[in-house]
């Protein structure tokens, strides 16, 4: 039975798409699962060595993605917190694993690192929402689009049932907003587990 590594999830939705497919599948975050389920609870780096077939992480993107590093010019700690995260990045892309992907929003991985292998969008999996995901792909084939679900139009562009009139996320700020952005789509995770097994 291939084993799995979802790194950096909590949430258990990427484990348990893989699990039902049969994979012997675990997440690791430095947080507990939300669901019941196979989990690590520790930093992943520790369990980078231990025998996966591959893996799928999702390095935590606030100190990554193109919406936040605006405020490294103004707050000089973020900026050595963003060399933090790609260094992560990098060993996670690194580490001893035939098969890996890692996924981000658009931002500095793409520039500092390589750029991304392929940018998928929850709405070619199924999901009526817009959120523009990048992969970067070790040994993996491109996801293939699953259903596509159409856009309403809003002054002459496309708006997804996750935005404003305007384009902008609907979800406010609140304490959980980070966790709540963070979780991967179903669909998405679907996808993943139909298409990356062997």
């Amino acid at each position: 039975m291939p084993r799995i590594l979802i790194a950096c999830e909590f949430s258990g939705i990427v484990r348990d798409a893989f699990s039902a497919r049969g994979w012997d599948a675990w997440s690791c975050d430095l947080l507990p699962t939300e669901q019941p389920g196979q989990h690590i609870q520790c930093d992943v780096l520790a369990v980078l060595a231990d025998g996966w077939d591959m893996m799928i992480a999702h390095p935590p993107c606030t100190y990554l993605c193109s919406s936040g590093l605006h405020w490294n010019k103004r707050r000089p700690e973020r900026a050595k917190q963003t060399e933090e995260a790609l260094e992560f990045v990098r060993r996670l892309l690194d580490a001893p694993i035939a098969r890996i992907a890692v996924e981000n929003p658009i931002g500095c991985i793409a520039t500092r690192i390589r750029p991304a292998d392929q940018i998928v969008q929850p709405w070619q999996f199924g999901h009526d929402a817009s959120k523009a995901t990048c992969l970067w792909l070790k040994g993996l084939p491109e996801l293939r689009s699953t259903r596509l679900i159409q856009a309403r139009i809003v002054a002459g562009k496309r708006r997804w049932a996750n935005q404003t009139d305007s384009g902008q996320n609907k979800l406010g700020p609140s304490v959980d907003r980070w966790a709540l952005r963070s979780l991967t789509y179903p669909g998405i995770a679907q996808a993943m587990a139909d298409q990356w097994t062997f």
